[in-house]
């Protein structure tokens, strides 16, 4: 299951108040970050297009795929990109017991050298966190693209992403097959209509 809220409850980010949510809300800045790649088919479009628009952005990549497509790993860290650690085999944390899904984590690391973390669905044990806590910040997110939705249109997933954007939003996309259309659309209009007003953009820290 997927959480498709646009915006992460108020109560999610009262019981997790450790993750980071949102960036200084007083900064007319978003981050724009992006999941499970990277892969041949997404990467370097979104790689093409950031540099472009001479935008810099936050990739939490899966570290199996970096395994597989080392070359394109390195072009996110040559653009200047932030990266971060999605498991290893992009594990459901709930489908899991700790010591496999830690073990995967690590498994990871050792293809991604960072200390920023975003789990799987954005689902994570408390006794998972425990174990991973000293050594990373959790990245979530204040805006869910929903790019990965079948059941929407580009133009839908686009205006959906706006209603939401604030100063300080961190905003997740995909770098995945599925949510190609829907990505490919949003982002290219999102970057120059924030642009428009006014907003910079900055990588996870």
């Amino acid at each position: 299951m997927r959480l498709r809220w646009l915006r992460a409850p108020g109560i999610l980010k009262r019981l997790f108040p450790d993750f980071v949510w949102r960036y200084n809300a007083d900064e007319k800045r978003v981050y724009l970050t992006f999941d499970d790649g990277p892969i041949p088919e997404s990467t370097p479009w979104t790689l093409d297009l950031l540099k472009k628009k001479r935008v810099k952005a936050t990739f939490f990549c899966v570290g199996d795929n970096v395994r597989k497509y080392p070359e394109l790993f390195r072009s996110i860290i040559e653009d200047g990109h932030a990266v971060g650690n999605h498991t290893h085999n992009h594990l459901k944390a709930w489908h899991n017991n700790t010591p496999k899904y830690v073990e995967n984590v690590i498994m990871a690391s050792e293809y991604i050298d960072s200390k920023l973390f975003r789990p799987p669905y954005g689902l994570i044990k408390s006794s998972q966190l425990k174990c991973l806590s000293a050594d990373y910040k959790v990245i979530m997110w204040d805006v869910l693209s929903g790019d990965y939705r079948q059941d929407i249109s580009p133009e839908r997933c686009y205006r959906d992403v706006m209603k939401k954007v604030r100063p300080g939003s961190i905003l997740l996309f995909h770098n995945h097959i599925k949510s190609e259309r829907n990505m490919r659309y949003t982002l290219t209009r999102l970057i120059d209509e924030l642009k428009e007003q006014g907003y910079d953009f900055g990588i996870c820290h």
